[in-house]
């Protein structure tokens, strides 16, 4: 009987289609690293959300693998070049939170756009300032989506009833002009867009590629989003930006530097939370009820089809 180990908490239909295919399950959402490594050996299949990197190292403690499952979007936390060395199969599931994303993305241009945050907060301590919260409208902008997967794709089909252009700039991607993006190249984003949000994987071209020198060539103040990886963005060039009047404001999901301690030790950390002009969420823009389950839905029907 095949073996699957499942190191992170996922949704129980995966589990439910995983032995129904006839895999013997072993499920171990809190298991540590150094456990999952001392049986890894023992397994056919793995899969994991973020619990730690499938690096050189661990792949080698997994002989026996034919595929990892990343029950997630991006594959940065996976060594795919390695993991094809050893002709061990990788599936992730883009599909199951897109909508997520797309959401979480739109919530966030809207409420930076209107100031909700900071109208909320000041009427809450008996301040009422009109003109201080005068907000702008989507109708009428270029929102520039910056790599158009299934993450950019779910936020342009948001936008469709905005009444915006919508123009799209993908490094690796031709000819995906439809009914809710127009292709363009990177000059045009930087000449053209209102509003800038990122949907692009970690890799080592993209780290911090959104920099002061980025920033710099955009022509018209920006509303900046970023709902891929923290890595991709020098969050100090955020904050110059802003100050500079470059970034009307920042809706920020992922951080170059996540979770605490850590987060709040950063040089960076005390002028970002003290800033009114950027949104903070902690790595949830996939991260839903809905999402949790449509993960899972997806990775079974992708184990259904692995030719192994």
């Amino acid at each position: 009987m095949r073996k699957l180990l499942i190191i992170d908490d996922l949704e129980q239909s995966f589990q439910t289609e995983a032995e129904k295919l006839g895999y013997q399950v072993n499920y171990q959402p809190k298991i540590t690293k150094a456990d999952a490594l001392a049986i890894l050996h023992e397994y056919d299949g793995v899969a994991v959300r973020s619990k730690f990197n499938f690096d050189k190292e661990v792949i080698d403690k997994g002989p026996n693998l034919k595929f990892i499952a990343r029950a997630g979007a991006g594959m940065d936390n996976i060594d795919e070049a390695y993991a094809a060395t050893k002709n061990i199969a990788l599936i992730n599931a883009p599909e199951g939170n897109r909508d997520a994303v797309g959401e979480h993305a739109m919530g966030m241009l809207l409420n930076l756009m209107n100031n909700l945050r900071q109208a909320d907060i000041q009427v809450r301590n008996g301040v009422w300032d009109r003109e201080g919260n005068r907000g702008y409208e989507l109708m009428g902008k270029t929102v520039a989506i910056i790599g158009y997967g299934n993450n950019g794709g779910a936020f342009a089909r948001r936008l469709k009833g905005f009444g915006v252009n919508v123009i799209a700039y993908d490094k690796y991607k031709t000819g995906f002009s439809d009914e809710y993006v127009r292709e363009v190249s990177m000059e045009e984003v930087v000449k053209l867009a209102d509003v800038v949000s990122l949907h692009i994987p970690l890799t080592r071209e993209t780290r911090q590629m959104v920099n002061d020198e980025y920033l710099r060539h955009f022509k018209k103040p920006i509303f900046f989003i970023s709902l891929a990886r923290g890595e991709i963005t020098n969050t100090q060039a955020i904050l110059n930006a802003i100050k500079e009047g470059k970034i009307l404001g920042a809706g920020l999901d992922v951080l170059e530097v996540e979770k605490f301690p850590k987060l709040g030790e950063q040089e960076w950390y005390q002028d970002l939370a003290n800033e009114p002009k950027v949104l903070l969420s902690p790595h949830v823009g996939g991260w839903t009820f809905d999402s949790y389950r449509k993960i899972s839905e997806v990775l079974a029907n992708k184990l259904k089809n692995l030719d192994l």
